[in-house]
């Protein structure tokens, strides 16, 4: 997928306008209806009113539009948000002095842990699948789940992490022989809401953030490509769908032994580790857009 400079629309002051009376790029309209889309179905989904999604809206174009300015005196910053962002006064000054605390992206424990089990030749076969783990160890030496959630964190006990995997449907314990298995092959909770939105979040906030930093900035600084087809059948989705699961797989188990690597490197070199990152691929299908009927008009010339 290409990436393109967007056009901006003019800055307004005073209180909001109404759409149709400012001018935005038609082009800059699609690409922000697309994306307004799935989040509107998000919130239809989940009871979330308009209202609710407009105050968040607000919160976001006051908080990126203070990340833009020089540092103010309060009144001049107030006057200059308002000008920027279109919202008055009153309400910029209301929604600065709003303390909102910044979301980690840090993954969990139990999300570390489910990827070096998927990547560690320690805790893999020679084929690259996570070995079925004893809880504990049987002999001194021999892995287990507690070796391995403890070399992820000793701030959270195994058994806590072992429950909160179970849980979450990703693992399995057999009572029967104390073994552990993992019994998904991507971190996808099958009863927890609030870690899938937080994925949703996470991912594709920091997808539409490099697209977007892509299409303002003079050379795009990230990597975001795609490449689609039209008229496939629906056994066909499915072979793609187990061809991106593949070259995924493969992805993520070359990609985190590289990653550990460098952030051993960089401490050791003493380099400032102050940069994350996020490798993310994904896939999506639907149905195609009807095709438009042919105009009348044209088929009788």
């Amino acid at each position: 997928m290409s990436t393109h400079p967007g056009s901006q629309a003019e800055p307004v002051g005073g209180d909001s306008l109404p759409a149709d009376r400012v001018l935005v790029d038609p082009a800059l309209a699609d690409a922000m209806r697309a994306l307004l889309g799935p989040i509107a179905r998000l919130a239809l989904a989940q009871g979330v009113p308009c209202g609710a999604l407009e105050e968040m809206l607000k919160e976001a174009f006051v908080d990126e539009a203070l990340k833009a300015q020089p540092v103010q005196t309060h009144s001049r910053m107030v006057s200059r948000l308002s000008v920027a962002t279109g919202i008055n006064r009153r309400e910029v000054t209301r929604l600065t002095r709003q303390q909102r605390a910044v979301r980690p992206v840090r993954p969990s424990p139990a999300s570390e842990l489910f990827t070096r089990w998927m990547t560690d030749p320690a805790w893999c076969e020679g084929a690259g699948d996570p070995k079925p783990l004893p809880r504990v160890p049987r002999v001194e030496g021999e892995p287990s789940f507690e070796a391995l959630a403890q070399s992820v964190t000793r701030d959270v006990h195994p058994r806590s992490l072992l429950d909160e995997m179970c849980r979450l449907g990703i693992a399995r314990l057999d009572e029967a022989t104390d073994t552990v298995r993992l019994v998904r092959n991507a971190f996808v909770p099958s009863d927890a809401q609030a870690p899938m939105l937080g994925f949703l979040g996470d991912n594709v906030g920091d997808h539409l953030a490099a697209a977007v930093s892509n299409v303002l900035a003079p050379e795009p600084p990230h990597f975001e490509q795609a490449v689609f087809a039209d008229e496939l059948s629906g056994q066909s989705v499915t072979a793609v769908r187990q061809f991106v699961l593949a070259r995924w797989k493969s992805l993520m188990h070359a990609a985190v032994p590289l990653l550990e690597g460098l952030i051993e490197a960089d401490r050791n070199a003493g380099r400032p580790q102050d940069k994350r990152l996020r490798i993310g691929l994904y896939s999506y299908a639907t149905d195609m857009a009807p095709s438009p009927a042919p105009d009348q008009t044209e088929s009788k010339k």
